[in-house]
């Protein structure tokens, strides 16, 4: 047998566990995937690339639209949302729990909305479940890091890469709900900015060319089948998520990996400006944010190198309800006001946790540091990272529900 080589000299290896540091590792120390198509013109494998991530979109798309049928069907969102009136404990709960079940950020906050304008829920109230929404959206990259479960090294990465989104939404909601509540920091100057704000004429963002595709899927090829819808998108991320694994690593190989640090990720300011444009772009932080848990799997890019795309797609994904809340206002319609204050109340939110957690280091690495751990977790025991997603994002809130 080939003598193995010796660890690279900036790898500091943990003896008693044999793990290398997330931050430090990268994809030549994980053999369990082979880089497949190494030997393919490069202009190919970026092709393959492009659509490999294409279908990986759109399987997103189906998924979300599959359970959001079957949530249709099965609950009444409405409801759940209306009783989130008693507190803000209560509040953030639900907002938690209602966007797990519909894995989408923007259902969640077009029904408070509705809510909002109303009358059922006020702007203070509305507030919590807003920010449960922001937690309840990063389900859905953390369901999608599933997809390296059966490669050790490859997960560990993946978990931890889609796990700090999450906590760095815990921790902004840690420090803003409290100032929210005590002094009005997100809710008084979203409604002086909505009541100043004259509104502007024109269109929203239309559907992009991949919600087209899956709503024809799904409507025309699958008879709008919520089982059939979700089966099918769940069936396409896993393959999708599989090849993008082996063509990043071949990729990697061929040391492609090098614009990406240079144009894109190199500079936390850069990464936290794309992810703020693409999720526009895209109109779903699930979506771009799922986009790098395989890149972060591949050992293409380091937990520390995403965690400011991440927080730019938070940003990027209030953007396209805000243009839509200042269209509204601009053609008259009753519920407009309400709208507008509820986007700024997300933007705001999004923009104040940035600016509070990210520029002091101590506070930037509580998120990363907790991330890490859920990974090496995962490395040990791959039931962990079931039981994260299952507790955090469905048993405890629906408990706590039950008892509030």
């Amino acid at each position: 047998m080939a003598a193995q080589p010796p660890p690279h000299p900036d790898h500091h290896i943990d003896l008693k566990t044999g793990v290398v540091p997330l931050q430090e590792a990268d994809v030549d120390n994980d053999p369990s995937t082979p880089a497949a198509g190494a030997g393919q013109p490069l202009w190919l494998r970026i092709l393959l690339l492009l659509l490999t991530m294409s279908v990986f979109i759109v399987a997103l798309e189906l998924m979300g639209d599959g359970i959001k049928g079957l949530g249709k069907s099965s609950f009444d969102l409405e409801g759940i949302l209306a009783k989130a009136t008693g507190s803000a404990l209560l509040g953030l709960i639900t907002g938690i729990l209602a966007t797990s079940l519909v894995q989408s950020s923007s259902t969640t906050t077009s029904i408070v909305v509705s809510l909002v304008a109303t009358g059922v829920l006020s702007v203070e109230n509305a507030i919590p479940v807003i920010m449960g929404a922001n937690i309840g959206t990063t389900v859905t990259n953390t369901i999608v890091s599933m997809g390296h479960i059966t490669q050790p090294v490859e997960f560990r990465r993946a978990m931890a890469g889609a796990t700090v989104h999450d906590f760095f939404n815990w921790l902004a909601v840690l420090i803003l709900l409290p100032l929210e509540l005590l002094f009005g920091v997100i809710s008084k100057p979203a409604t002086a900015l909505a009541e100043a704000l004259p509104g502007v004429d024109g269109g929203g963002l239309g559907d992009t060319p991949f919600d087209l595709l899956a709503t024809w899927i799904g409507g025309t090829l699958l008879g709008e089948n919520p089982w059939l819808i979700a089966g099918l998108g769940l069936l396409l991320l896993f393959l999708a998520l599989r090849y993008l694994v082996v063509i990043l690593k071949s990729l990697v190989l061929g040391r492609s990996e090098g614009a990406l640090d240079k144009y894109v990720f190199g500079k936390p300011l850069l990464a936290m400006g794309f992810g703020m444009v693409l999720t526009f772009l895209v109109q779903s932080s699930s979506v771009t944010t799922s986009l790098v848990v395989p890149l972060i799997g591949a050992g293409v890019l380091t937990v520390r190198q995403v965690f400011p795309y991440m927080l730019g797609s938070n940003v990027g994904t209030t953007a396209t309800a805000l243009l839509a809340a200042l269209v509204a206002i601009s053609s008259g319609e009753s519920a407009a006001l309400a709208g507008l204050v509820i986007a700024l109340c997300h933007m705001m939110f999004n923009v104040f946790g940035i600016i509070l957690i990210y520029p002091l280091a101590p506070i930037r690495e509580v998120p990363i540091r907790m991330a890490e751990f859920v990974g090496k977790l995962a490395f040990e025991n791959r039931m962990y990272a079931v039981a994260y997603i299952v507790l955090l994002f469905y048993g405890l809130p629906l408990f706590l529900e039950f008892v509030l």
